[in-house]
């Protein structure tokens, strides 16, 4: 069997950091993939809100890969980072480690994504992005 045991990612801040509970998970513990879903799609809008200077909308999910079970009580921290800019949308990456075994911490990395935003306006119409500051 593969060794899946890693570390969180050095110099880097997540973006969120949640545990999941009981009603997160099937009746075996086993968090459900909707709800990681859900957690990676908050996480992956912080960056692309920041970036928009306002509003956006999920509007695909290019990747998504669950490469580990997750279960209740394990300490889930979400990275992501944008990789992509176009006139109105915002390609991120998220990758979700989890810390499991309180005494002996065992890391490893459970789902990675890709996601786009669109920025957005009052209305919910896509708009232009804002240029960068210097």
């Amino acid at each position: 069997m593969t060794d899946h045991h890693t570390t969180l990612p050095e110099g880097k801040v997540p973006q969120l950091r949640v545990m999941p509970m009981p009603a997160d998970a099937n009746v075996h513990g086993d968090v459900f993939g909707g709800w990681i879903m859900a957690q990676v799609d908050i996480a992956g809008a912080l960056p692309a809100v920041r970036r928009a200077n306002g509003r956006v909308a999920t509007i695909a999910v290019n990747s998504f890969l669950f490469k580990q079970p997750v279960f209740v009580g394990d300490l889930l921290s979400f990275y992501a980072e944008v990789v992509k800019v176009g006139n109105t949308s915002i390609t991120v990456n998220v990758e979700v480690y989890a810390e499991r075994n309180r005494l002996q911490v065992e890391t490893v990395k459970v789902t990675e994504a890709t996601l786009t935003y669109v920025a957005t306006d009052e209305e919910r119409k896509p708009r232009q992005l804002p240029p960068l500051q210097g």
